[in-house]
């Protein structure tokens, strides 16, 4: 796979908005809480400094990760996409051939994701497993608990 992070503008957009507020906001003022609670004295037994310290570095974390995904991303062109089989953007139906129930799923980019809804990640396990399948199709796959089958009920692209 490769290093590219696919994701649609809106997503990008998201993402970048997050960042932002992260790098404007949160972090100007998680720097204040530590250097107020490094004034006070003793950091050793210092909570509100250890504490402090160590939401910013889980803040800095995760800048460091949206960066990272905003650096790879690559915006895809959804009208250039073929609508005949399973890819990124698609909303597909599926028949579990082992619970024989069917499961809903979109195909979306990072920053879209919400597995409530059944928004999955074009690059998790299971997406890499259903892209190019056709309707129709037997489709195996891999995943953590072992393999998995689905015949693919039905593809839609939102216009």
């Amino acid at each position: 796979m490769s290093d590219r992070v696919p994701m649609t503008q809106t997503g990008y957009d998201k993402l970048m908005a997050e960042l932002k507020e992260m790098r404007e906001e949160k972090e100007p003022e998680l720097l204040k809480r530590v250097a107020d609670a490094r004034s006070e004295g003793d950091l050793s037994e210092n909570a509100e400094y250890h504490g402090a310290r160590e939401s910013l570095q889980h803040l800095q974390a995760r800048m460091a990760v949206l960066s990272d995904k905003l650096a790879k991303a690559q915006i895809m062109d959804l009208s250039k996409i073929d609508k005949s089989q399973i890819a990124f953007g698609a909303t597909v139906v599926l028949k579990d051939l082992e619970y024989d129930d069917e499961e809903t799923y979109t195909l979306v980019g990072a920053g879209e994701e919400d597995y409530d809804v059944g928004k999955i990640l074009v690059t998790s396990p299971l997406a890499q497993g259903l892209l190019g399948a056709k309707v129709g199709e037997t489709v195996e796959v891999e995943i953590p608990t072992g393999t998995a089958k689905f015949e693919v009920l039905k593809i839609d692209y939102e216009e």
